[in-house]
């Protein structure tokens, strides 16, 4: 299987996948009890008024007719207008990106930088003390409720220890940078605005900690399990019988073959992560698409919602496009000409 089928084929899963998360997500959110209109209109509206503002919304229309409408909106890009903000939700979406993307790259390199060394740790003490307790963080991680971690972070690090900030992106006093490319952290780079780029730090420790620490777990027994089948290989015996320390068996031949199957679970973690996002987001009162979709389902807004849902199952499969590509790279034996 070479480039051009792999690509072929994640493309046109790439449409399906879009397709059924359209059907899915409009079918749930039309079930949602509750109306929009009343909502936008007021408690005190008239039932008149009420018809007109459904009306005009295009809420009036039978549901196949809605379907179709916001289909043909989605083959040209068009997302639909956003009933609580009144603006296009694909414009809603690009401001409140970079934020969502820059906790979800955060959580990503806290997850690979923590999770890494505890694997690799593991795995060359295997079954002794040190392999226990990091398979004990393992579960942790993967079990713990991210909200209550949240909670107990900002209780511990805000609260009592007042070291870092319990919410928000940024101080006020320090959003002085130009919002060059919505990332707080380069944009405060570009400006050479020090105190920004401080500030920014400290408010993206708490979320990024909280939303990579589940797959702190994941990461390290990935990586504990590659590299104990990495160490039974041939190589790595004719390797030691060279006279080559422990230490570079490992780090120099064994570890970078156990990195190659890691690339997979590294992209999956990372639409895990824009969807894990949601609820980080909300508890840090972080300004990202996850905020955002809250508050859209609160007001039933129903473009807003499936927008998100598009928009993150895209990227979550464009991601896994570039996983493939890269693993085909990185081990050309899969494509069946190595």
């Amino acid at each position: 299987m070479g480039f051009l089928t792999v690509l072929w084929r994640r493309l046109g899963f790439l449409l399906l996948v879009v397709f059924g998360v359209s059907i899915i997500t409009f079918a749930i959110s039309h079930m949602i009890p509750g109306d929009p209109a009343r909502l936008l209109a007021g408690e005190r509206a008239s039932e008149a008024m009420v018809a007109g503002m459904r009306q005009s919304l295009g809420l009036d229309r039978p549901l196949p007719e809605q379907y179709r409408i916001y289909m043909l909106g989605l083959a040209h890009g068009d997302l639909g207008t956003s009933i609580r903000t009144g603006r296009p939700v694909a414009e809603d979406i690009l401001a409140f990106f970079p934020a969502t993307l820059e906790l979800v790259i955060a959580a990503l390199l806290f997850s690979i930088a923590i999770g890494v060394p505890l694997g690799v740790v593991s795995a060359v003490w295997r079954d002794r003390p040190i392999d226990h307790l990091v398979r004990t963080i393992s579960v942790a991680g993967v079990s713990m409720p991210a909200f209550w971690l949240a909670l107990m972070l900002i209780y511990l690090f805000y609260g009592q220890l007042g070291w870092l900030p319990g919410g928000g992106r940024i101080d006020l006093g320090a959003s002085a940078a130009p919002a060059a490319t919505g990332f707080y952290l380069i944009d405060a780079l570009l400006a050479g605005d020090g105190q920004a780029l401080w500030s920014a730090i400290r408010h993206l420790l708490l979320p990024a900690l909280t939303l990579g620490f589940v797959h702190v777990g994941v990461v390290a027994r990935q990586i504990r399990s590659a590299l104990l089948d990495q160490l039974q290989q041939d190589y790595v015996r004719t390797a030691r019988a060279g006279g080559l320390s422990a230490a570079a068996v490992v780090l120099q031949h064994a570890l970078p073959n156990a990195l190659i199957p890691s690339v997979t679970v590294l992209g999956l973690a990372f639409g895990d992560l824009l969807y894990g996002a949601v609820l980080t987001e909300t508890v840090f009162a972080w300004p990202g698409m996850g905020s955002y979709v809250v508050a859209s389902i609160q007001a039933l807004d129903f473009p807003a919602v499936m927008g998100f849902t598009v928009v993150v199952s895209f990227v979550y499969v464009l991601v896994n496009l570039a996983v493939d590509l890269v693993y085909l790279a990185l081990d050309p034996r899969i494509t069946g000409v190595g």
